[in-house]
């Protein structure tokens, strides 16, 4: 028997490759989860920064022989003054280039400006990595709504994007807002954000816009049912 079938008899099924899904699910299990950047002045939560989510997802897929593209689409919403970007993202087996896994629709939605789009391709990239590896986060599910199906032709109007903005957690703090029960913690929640809101509200108006309206919208709630 030869030196080198004695290794592969030796090396048994360790020497089978992978398939494509099976080097994602290992990678999947390697990255494990992504660390938070520090707390930012005035902010009650740690950003989870792209840079963060792609070093993590980055190692874990190349460790396994995978590569990452993407393709990026954009579009102009015109009436909010913003760009959509969705991010078509491509995992390539570097061992069976013929083989590829596709994640598709991950958006997100920038400032019409030079850096806006920047912005949204890194968002909408972030959420392919996140999607694609089921990274851990530890941000909570818990929005604050109700899930409400899609029904054919319904007339319910469309649920308005959270906008985004690079040194600001826009969901996380309308998340705080709306998850208050009462309006002494409602009261509390709004002071702590009040410098971060202001912030937004000299740097990026469409999302400071976004927080004040479900703001006062939650506010009136808390006083319906106080009533």
């Amino acid at each position: 028997m030869s030196s080198e079938n004695n290794n592969v008899y030796r090396m048994g099924n360790k020497n089978m490759k992978k398939n494509i899904y099976q080097k994602l699910h290992a990678a999947c299990i390697s990255a494990g989860g992504v660390k938070k950047a520090d707390k930012v002045s005035g902010m009650r939560f740690n950003p989870l920064l792209h840079d963060a989510v792609q070093e993590v997802a980055t190692q874990a897929l190349l460790d396994q022989g995978l590569y990452v593209t993407c393709n990026y689409l954009t579009d102009i919403v015109e009436s909010r003054n913003m760009v959509m970007v969705v991010c078509t993202m491509r995992v390539h087996d570097i061992d069976d280039p013929k083989n590829f896994i596709m994640v598709e629709g991950c958006s997100a939605m920038g400032k019409i400006d030079q850096f806006g789009t920047g912005n949204a391709m890194s968002y909408s990239r972030k959420y392919a990595f996140l999607n694609l590896l089921n990274l851990k986060t530890g941000i909570k599910d818990e929005s604050g709504y109700e899930p409400v199906s899609f029904e054919k032709d319904s007339s319910e109007p469309s649920v308005e994007p959270t906008y985004m903005d690079d040194e600001v957690d826009v969901e996380e703090i309308i998340n705080q807002i709306t998850q208050t029960k009462t309006e002494k913690q409602f009261a509390t929640v709004k002071s702590q954000v009040r410098s971060v809101v202001n912030h937004l509200k000299k740097n990026n108006f469409k999302a400071y816009e976004q927080i004040r309206d479900e703001s006062v919208k939650h506010e009136a709630t808390l006083n319906n049912n106080q009533s």
